[in-house]
């Protein structure tokens, strides 16, 4: 049996939460068009007879001495660490820049373990050959070693290449989950990261980013069998600026009903219960800059 973890590391909206759930097969981590949408460390876990592999999608690499960005750095840098192998995924409809230059460096003392994604092939735009000529001149060893993978996370081209070649050199050990799970996710997180998807793709673009979801209470309400029958969930949408609220809620309230009820309805198609979400919004000023959320948000 082959056991391993693989770490997904690259720009901001390189297709990295894309990939993961279409080579997963299950919605594991939220998409958005918003670059950074991903804050932690995400993991999606496929199963077959030859063993296991546990994905980690991780926060896209941003050059920015912002708090918060120093933050999401430091999460795709931890990541590299504990994984066994790491994808690197590179955009193809986008010009190689500084920060490509920087992941390289990063990714320096783990060659051996990298593979490189060009993702996007399947858009007309796609410039593959300008990729492949980056990788050349910073790290000319993966080029030579046959470890570039042309693929499209959208359509699943190249998915089933990848996914042999990983099972291939996969180390060998022993599951870590049972053969049922496709991520590790735990209610609350999945309930904030839904309804933070919903937020972002219901409001306008300077919102994204100013934005956080914060758990005030979950109640599971049980049958007499012993399942559960309900989870009650409330919630707060928290943004920086009383103007932003405004945003979130909408003119008689009709945005921040929106979200909930689409949140509240995808919510009741992963869970094998039903969910019942009550949503608010409040402001918390500079909440980016505040360390003890970050900590206990970002993981």
């Amino acid at each position: 049996m082959k056991s391993a973890f693989i770490s997904i590391i690259g720009r901001p909206s390189a297709g990295k939460s894309t990939f993961l759930n279409t080579i997963c097969g299950e919605k594991v981590s939220i998409v958005s068009p918003v670059p950074q949408t991903t804050r932690n460390k995400i993991r999606g876990i496929i199963t077959r007879d030859e063993g296991q592999l546990i994905f980690i999608d991780t926060p896209g690499y941003h050059n920015s001495e912002k708090k918060f960005n120093v933050y999401l750095k430091d999460l795709a840098g931890s990541a590299l660490e504990e994984s066994d192998i790491i994808l690197y995924m590179i955009d193809t409809t986008r010009p190689p820049g500084k920060e490509e230059g920087e992941i390289l460096e990063l990714l320096k003392p783990h060659y051996s373990k990298t593979l490189i994604l060009m993702n996007k092939t399947d858009l007309h735009e796609s410039n593959p050959a300008a990729a492949a000529e980056f990788i050349k001149e910073g790290a000319a060893e993966i080029m030579d070693s046959g470890s570039v993978f042309p693929v499209s996370a959208v359509t699943g081209k190249g998915l089933d290449t990848i996914l042999k070649r990983l099972f291939e050199i996969a180390p060998e050990g022993d599951p870590m989950y049972p053969e049922d799970y496709y991520t590790d996710q735990q209610p609350e997180f999945r309930v904030m990261e839904i309804v933070r998807e919903k937020a972002i793709n219901l409001s306008r673009q300077e919102l994204p980013h100013s934005i956080y979801v914060e758990i005030a209470d979950m109640e599971m309400k049980y049958k007499e069998s012993g399942e559960i029958k309900k989870l009650w969930v409330r919630a707060f949408l928290v943004a920086e600026r009383d103007s932003q609220k405004g945003i979130l809620v909408g003119r008689g309230g009709e945005n921040i009903k929106k979200i909930r009820s689409e949140a509240q309805k995808e919510l009741n198609g992963i869970f094998p219960y039903n969910v019942h979400l009550d949503l608010r919004v409040k402001v918390n000023p500079k909440w980016r800059r505040n360390d003890g959320i970050l900590k206990k948000m970002l993981y």
